[in-house]
């Protein structure tokens, strides 16, 4: 827009108490908020078929910038798996309702949220202690964003995070240019496999890694250009083949531990790899000698503190990835949508490593 176009300052009309009022506010369209809802809550530490109870609980109130959201689908992640197990450090204390991901509508706004934004459909991340595994979720107003009109609710709920962690881990930190080798651990995870999409976007080539045969044909049917099976192959000796000793420019690591270790000796002059996560919760030390020897770079990617200190980097990534997405680069790897009462289950496979892709739990049947 011109900013030619602009005059001279108008003089409000009296009086805009009215006008406030519709604007922001505390509103939670025609909810009770002396009712209740059920909830799975997480009530202590360790396996998730022992710790989490289906209970009845308030229904959640919005505070100062924040929004009530009636749940549609929660999708479930590895991070829902770590605070079951107490192995996260952001978890609040015990009980509360978990589920960092949802697709839902706003129904309810705080005070400082604009009114306007009631029955808009929206997918995002929850504020812990109300999360999506509920019939209403607590989040700000900043982390939830349009859903996108492409997709239905359940794989909606899968869409955000893990396409916001690879956008920023890919597009923002390491670079990503066309014609570059790329290599994805986890490659048909919910991370992973946005990754390798993302990647591919981008023009790169993509290396899949893999750890079943199952796993092998999903990374094959994203269209990455290789894809390698680390129970079968030796991922070391195929890739210094493929790079011709070069090694990659990049590689995308959601597990960490051992692949973080394979990654320092893959990776080639002035590569960058980034980490994205913490999949195999084994901690490995980084050498800074070998860091200075081979000359690249360790980027970490924590979409978390974007959202607190770039939060309109993370809005251009969210209208980003719906442009690719609509313009059918993008699909996520929904793999089964569960009933509401199977959520202890679907976060005991995550645990268990025995998904490929994302699970999302229906919330929408709760009425």
């Amino acid at each position: 827009m011109s900013t030619e176009a602009s005059a001279e300052p108008i003089e409000p009309i009296e009086p805009i108490e009215p006008i406030e009022s519709i604007e922001s506010g505390d509103r939670s369209a025609t909810l009770d908020t002396g009712s209740t809802m059920q909830a799975w809550r997480i009530i202590g530490a360790g396996d998730p078929l022992q710790v989490m109870r289906r209970e009845d609980v308030p229904l959640p109130s919005p505070g100062p910038g924040q929004v009530l959201v009636q749940v549609a689908a929660a999708g479930l992640g590895l991070t829902d798996a770590t605070l079951a197990q107490g192995l996260s450090v952001n978890a609040p204390p015990p009980p509360f309702t978990p589920g960092l991901e949802l697709c839902g509508e706003i129904v309810g706004v705080g005070p400082g949220v604009s009114q306007y934004r009631l029955g808009e459909r929206v997918v995002g991340q929850t504020t812990l202690p109300s999360g999506a595994l509920a019939r209403y979720a607590i989040a700000r107003a900043q982390d939830v964003f349009p859903a996108p009109t492409a997709l239905d609710d359940e794989p909606a709920s899968v869409f955000h995070l893990a396409y916001l962690t690879a956008w920023l881990g890919l597009y923002r930190r390491a670079a990503v240019h066309v014609g570059e080798w790329v290599l994805v651990f986890g490659a048909a995870g919910g991370l992973g496999s946005a990754a390798v999409q993302l990647a591919l976007a981008a023009g790169a080539k993509v290396i899949a890694v893999v750890g079943s045969d199952e796993k092998y044909k999903t990374a094959r049917s994203l269209g990455a250009h290789v894809v390698l099976h680390r129970h079968q192959q030796d991922i070391e000796a195929a890739v210094r083949e493929l790079t011709r000793g070069r090694g990659v420019q990049v590689v995308f690591d959601p597990v960490g531990g051992p692949m973080f270790e394979l990654s320092g000796r893959l990776i080639g002059f002035e590569g960058r790899i980034v980490v994205a996560g913490f999949a195999s919760q084994q901690a490995v030390p980084v050498a800074p000698e070998q860091v200075r020897a081979a000359n690249f770079t360790v980027l970490g990617v924590n979409s978390a503190l974007y959202r607190e200190r770039e939060p309109e980097l993370v809005q251009r990534a969210h209208a980003d990835l719906i442009r690719l997405l609509d313009a059918g680069a993008l699909r996520p790897l929904l793999a089964e949508t569960l009933p509401f009462d199977q959520a202890p289950q679907g976060i005991a496979r995550l645990v268990a490593g025995e998904t490929t892709g994302r699970l999302t739990v229906s919330v929408n049947a709760l009425g």
